[in-house]
């Protein structure tokens, strides 16, 4: 699905894409699930489709419609004795994958994109060794490429630091099930908690047991049951439009992102609420209103910072600095977020500050200077900047495609938002 904006009610409705990170848990938990599984608008991007073409690759059969995969589970393992599988860009995929194989019997090489290589594995390649998986780093120790050679997984105790990512801990919960014995495992750090609980929830769905007692999470063995399962709008993706209509005065309503939704960036609406935006939650989406006015503030962005390179790209139109901390982790995803922010906020002509894990970003002119915003590859970069666009005339960028790794139409559908308001597409939108 790409997605789309309407006009209703004096209101633009946005329709934003599946979950990239809702979509990749539940292929995993779909191909080990006994059954088959079909899983409801899932995310079509090029993460997305790099995770079912690895599965493929290792013996699941994937079948694909426009609004719906289907996915034939196999509880003991791959099918394939003997595979190769490449990752792309994605770090769900790069992480998730190797663990999954681990489970089944044969001889498994993982390699990945040079951005993806240069991302780090380390602490899951500890844990998973722990447990007993014979994993091999061809070049760079704790980086892709690597190879598996499975005989299966015990279980047991293990201990796991999480800080870096908590994706980590994720290939290891939705592990467990698979195991003989099932796993407790013991985080020393752990980042990004609102995505364990994604992951949590969505385990308990596909039948698994899990509880978690302080730092420790126990996972029952037992494996996994089919089911249909239907993802929520990627609440990421949805915080540019929000993050838009708080700085233009419009407003805008992502349905399916409500008082239930998943996924803790939904949280980045409760800045925009302290910033001044009016916010309205519901059942079945989310509103939210500029009002003319954006105040600085301080914010600790851990759970949340996906959302990070947003709120940057929305900073300079506040009133007074916005300081975001403890956001170290963002310097280890598809680049070093906090200093490609930085970068492109100065290339703005803002004054910027920043730290080992904060950012601090001074109100700047209105309009800012336009310039060429520097994507560093990042998808998140760019759509982040497309923002700040708005109110920045002549904003450029020198990868505008690289969107394509959660949204592949994310610039015409934000072009379309913002026609009403008189801002031309031009060349900006690549």
């Amino acid at each position: 699905m790409t997605g789309s904006g309407s006009q209703h009610e004096g209101m633009a409705v946005v329709d934003i894409p599946g979950s990239k990170s809702i979509t990749a848990r539940a292929l995993f938990l779909a191909a080990a699930a006994d059954g088959v599984t079909t899983l409801l608008r899932p995310l079509r991007s090029d993460d997305t489709e790099g995770f079912a073409e690895g599965l493929t690759r290792l013996g699941y059969r994937v079948g694909r419609t426009p609004h719906a995969w289907q996915v034939d589970g196999r509880p003991q393992g791959p099918a394939a004795t003997d595979a190769d599988v490449y990752c792309r860009d994605g770090a769900t995929t790069a992480r998730f994958l190797p663990t999954l194989a681990a489970a089944g019997h044969g001889t498994y090489r993982f390699d990945a994109s040079a951005q993806m290589r240069r991302r780090p594995l380390l602490p899951l390649t500890r844990a998973l060794r722990a447990l007993g998986v014979d994993l091999r780093h061809d070049e760079a120790e704790g980086h892709h490429p690597l190879r598996i050679t499975a005989a299966g997984v015990e279980g047991g105790d293990v201990t796991l630091d999480a800080g870096q990512s908590s994706q980590y801990l994720t290939a290891l919960l939705l592990l467990g099930p698979l195991t003989r014995k099932g796993l407790r495992i013991t985080v020393t750090d752990l980042v990004s908690a609102p995505y364990v609980e994604i992951t949590l929830a969505m385990m308990r769905t596909f039948g698994a047991s899990v509880r978690r007692e302080g730092e420790v999470f126990v996972v029952s063995p037992g494996g996994y049951r089919a089911t249909t399962y239907a993802i929520e709008p990627d609440a990421s993706t949805a915080s540019y439009f929000f993050a838009a209509a708080a700085v233009t005065g419009r407003a805008v309503t992502v349905p399916g992102l409500g008082t239930g939704a998943l996924q803790g960036d939904l949280g980045f609406v409760d800045v925009l609420r302290r910033m001044g935006a009016r916010v309205e939650v519901g059942s079945d989406g989310t509103t939210v209103t500029g009002t003319g006015e954006l105040r600085g503030l301080t914010v600790n962005m851990r759970d949340i910072s996906d959302t990070m390179p947003t709120l940057a790209a929305i900073a300079p139109f506040a009133t007074g600095p916005v300081r975001i901390e403890d956001v170290a982790n963002t310097r280890v995803k598809e680049c070093d977020r906090l200093d490609a922010c930085a970068e492109n906020l100065r290339r703005l002509g803002v004054r910027v500050e920043t730290g080992p894990d904060w950012i601090e970003i001074h109100p700047g002119a209105d309009p800012l200077t336009g310039a060429e915003i520097k994507s560093y590859g990042d998808h998140r970069i760019v759509m982040s900047f497309a923002v700040t666009g708005l109110r920045a005339p002549g904003v450029s960028f020198d990868d505008p495609g690289c969107v394509r790794k959660t949204f592949p139409g994310f610039h015409e559908a934000f072009a379309a938002w913002a026609g009403p308001l008189g801002i031309s597409g031009g060349d900006r939108w690549g």
